[in-house]
């Protein structure tokens, strides 16, 4: 009798074992496909304000929640049981998927460029709608759900890639994790942007006057904040993005040579040089699809 017990909690102890260890990998995996994702993040990050300007200070927060929302039911309900179907039916498809995704990366990054020197006459893209002020929400927060499905799609790729030699159910697991700390991260941070001036301008009406100088600047320092945020982006894009599509082409490709030149640095630098060198070349792919795309609408 105890020598049963003993052999049951021995199996009770290595399944205890086997799932902690699945858990850590699981978690491991995680947050190596968040740190390749990095670059989507700020950019969706640095995108999503721009679809509460100009409303209703009290509408901001119920908007970004409609946009999360949204966003998880993205990544939750249509991309995950796609990117598993995916891995489980065509595996060979994941990879130029996501080359495709790194060129629609790189062609965002290389018209945002463009808007630099040639800024829209109606204001920030995608904040030109028209209507009362409740289609003003629903066209912004549809808007913003279309545009988070392409850039969730790509998180999810690059999650998928990372993932390939695990089980279908670690796969699932490791899908649902970082699709839902990227929602979290991404619009928890995108809710204390919009709503920082509120926080200042609170903060600025104080009686102390420290408390009052910091909500002045940071009431000053938001649109400069949200120009350095949008140009962070811009540069995630075009590196992730060049980066991608350099990587698809396996290793006797221009990722070696990258490398290489990279490799005489060490630490940040040797980062610095890979991240500017595949920008570069995300650049260029940005700035051909741009005019294939140009081309076929002729």
């Amino acid at each position: 009798m105890s020598t049963g017990l003993i052999a049951l909690l021995d199996d009770i102890a290595a399944i205890s074992k086997m799932a902690a260890a699945s858990l850590d990998d699981v978690a491991a995996q995680a947050a190596k496909a968040g740190s390749k994702a990095a670059g989507i993040v700020i950019d969706d990050t640095a995108v999503t304000p721009r679809y509460v300007v100009g409303l209703a200070a009290e509408r901001e927060l119920p908007i970004i929640r409609q946009i999360a929302i949204g966003s998880l039911k993205n990544k939750l309900l249509f991309l995950l049981p796609g990117a598993l179907l995916l891995s489980y039916l065509a595996h060979w498809a994941i990879t130029p998927l996501l080359m495709l995704g790194g060129v629609y990366l790189c062609l965002e990054g290389f018209h945002k460029v463009l808007e630099l020197f040639h800024p829209p006459a109606n204001g920030a893209e995608g904040t030109a709608v028209t209507g009362r002020p409740r289609e003003m929400e629903e066209q912004r927060v549809a808007g913003a759900i279309r545009t988070d499905f392409i850039l969730s799609a790509e998180i999810m790729a690059i999650t998928l890639a990372g993932a390939a030699g695990s089980s279908i159910w670690t796969q699932g697991a490791i899908l649902a994790v970082v699709g839902i700390g990227m929602t979290a991260l991404v619009y928890g941070v995108v809710g204390l942007i919009v709503k920082a001036d509120d926080v200042g301008l609170a903060m600025a009406q104080t009686s102390n006057r420290a408390v009052r100088a910091l909500g002045r600047g940071i009431v000053s320092g938001m649109p400069l904040f949200l120009k350095t945020l949008s140009l962070v982006g811009m540069l995630a894009m075009l590196w992730v993005g060049g980066g991608i599509v350099i990587h698809g082409f396996g290793t006797a490709s221009p990722e070696e040579t990258i490398a290489q030149a990279a490799s005489v640095h060490s630490g940040i630098w040797n980062w610095l040089i890979q991240a500017t060198l595949s920008g570069l070349v995300g650049l260029v792919i940005g700035g051909i699809a741009d005019l294939l795309l140009k081309s076929f609408k002729r």
